[in-house]
């Protein structure tokens, strides 16, 4: 009896050794199927929504409570609401935001190739999860003059609202109206960086503006050449520059993440989160090589040294610890 005791209290010893020592870590990646171009925001219900380019068709949207184990709750659009400007075109790299009272995401619409005919719309909803009612499009290449006008991205700034966009063919800004749904009447565009880059993504941190994008080729499988890359202004509106001063606009700037023997093709991140502790996190996407179907959902935390930020190794971690919310 005493032994048979003993073989029983093992078990009952390791749940409570394991319910005082919670797992402190993950792996990357924290989604193993394709969620390219993420774009995330916290919801008024605790949750973290993200959402990503259509490889799951009609825009997917996704929630976590730590970034880490995320759920799919459907799509932005369905068959029958889905935007129609570009005949045959995709959904591509989502941007979200709260304006007002109101869940405001800009998307961009296009094929391989029309780098002419695609453009960015927006849609609207009432909660992060949806349904989304579409606005139509904003604006397409031929009209506002930049040709690949996709990835869109969404700031506010002395109580006007701007968006930034462009695909390696120069990144450009230009006012929005105070509903965000349309440009300014009157406005100007203007350029802000070079022809080296894509996926869009502005952050304020202590007096300057830091300009995310990739450079690189995204969608390649194991040969892609992706990599997150970032400069630094003093004004939203540039010159944004590399740590030695040289201007994004001529197409210089700083690596943040590049491949490693884990992943390759690291790029197009999401807004930086804040965890508990107050530690900056950053979701991108990229190709796993152990698994090199689609563009998997990646997870990292920043490091801001001497006013720049950096991840560790310039890499992807394929384990690290755990962010605290």
């Amino acid at each position: 009896m005493r032994r048979l005791f003993l073989v029983l209290a093992f078990p009952a010893i390791s749940v409570l050794l394991m319910a005082g020592n919670p797992v402190k870590s993950y792996k990357n990646p924290v989604v193993d199927y394709s969620l390219p171009d993420p774009t995330v925001i916290k919801g008024d219900d605790g949750y973290f929504y993200l959402y990503a380019t259509e490889d799951i068709r009609n825009m997917p949207i996704h929630r976590s409570k730590d970034l880490i184990n995320w759920e799919s709750v459907g799509t932005v659009f369905t068959k029958e609401t889905r935007p129609t400007f570009e005949p045959k075109g995709g959904l591509w790299a989502p941007d979200i935001n709260k304006i007002g009272n109101r869940y405001v995401l800009y998307y961009s619409m296009s094929r391989w190739g029309g780098e002419w005919t695609c453009g960015i719309g927006v849609a609207i909803a009432e909660k992060p999860e949806g349904p989304f009612i579409d606005h139509g499009m904003m604006f397409r290449s031929s009209d506002i003059g930049v040709q690949n006008s996709i990835d869109p991205f969404y700031i506010e700034e002395n109580g006007k609202k701007y968006l930034f966009w462009g695909s390696f063919r120069g990144i450009y800004g230009i006012e929005l109206s105070q509903d965000g749904l349309a440009v300014a009447s009157g406005a100007v565009k203007k350029q802000i960086a070079g022809t080296a880059y894509e996926g869009t993504y502005i952050h304020k941190r202590n007096g300057y503006y830091y300009l995310f994008a990739s450079t690189g080729t995204c969608c390649e499988g194991l040969k892609s050449t992706y990599q997150t890359v970032v400069g630094r202004s003093d004004n939203l509106w540039g010159p944004y520059v590399d740590k030695k001063g040289n201007p994004m606009l001529e197409n210089n700037h700083e690596i943040l993440i590049h491949k490693n023997k884990d992943f390759v093709g690291t790029g197009h991140n999401a807004e930086l989160v804040a965890d508990k502790n107050g530690d900056d996190w950053v979701l991108y996407h990229g190709v796993s090589v152990a698994n090199p179907s689609g563009r998997v959902l990646l997870l990292d935390k920043v490091i801001w040294k001497e006013g720049w930020p950096t991840v560790k190794g310039n890499s992807a971690s394929k384990k690290a610890k755990k962010p605290l919310f």
